[in-house]
């Protein structure tokens, strides 16, 4: 079960925040194991533009794709908890 919000409607204003209240950051991937955002985007959410939130949603969609792949057990590789 993705913990993740889907992508927000790209019309949506304001852009929702990803926040998912699990914020626990991640010390090997630099990201936020709720919300798949770095610190900085978490800090500077606020003061982004639209835009910018939209740009940071999209970075969250390719590193939470990214992170499903690497949960997939390879031969020989066990998955990552």
């Amino acid at each position: 079960m993705s913990m993740t919000p889907p992508y927000p409607d790209p019309a949506a204003t304001p852009v929702p925040s990803p926040c998912v209240s699990v914020c626990r950051m991640n010390a090997r991937t630099g990201f936020c194991e709720g919300c798949f955002r770095t610190i900085e985007e978490i800090a500077r959410w606020t003061a982004l533009s639209d835009a910018e939130r939209r740009a940071v949603w999209r970075a969250i969609a390719v590193r939470r794709a990214d992170f499903d792949v690497e949960r997939v057990p390879q031969a020989g590789r066990p998955a990552v908890p």
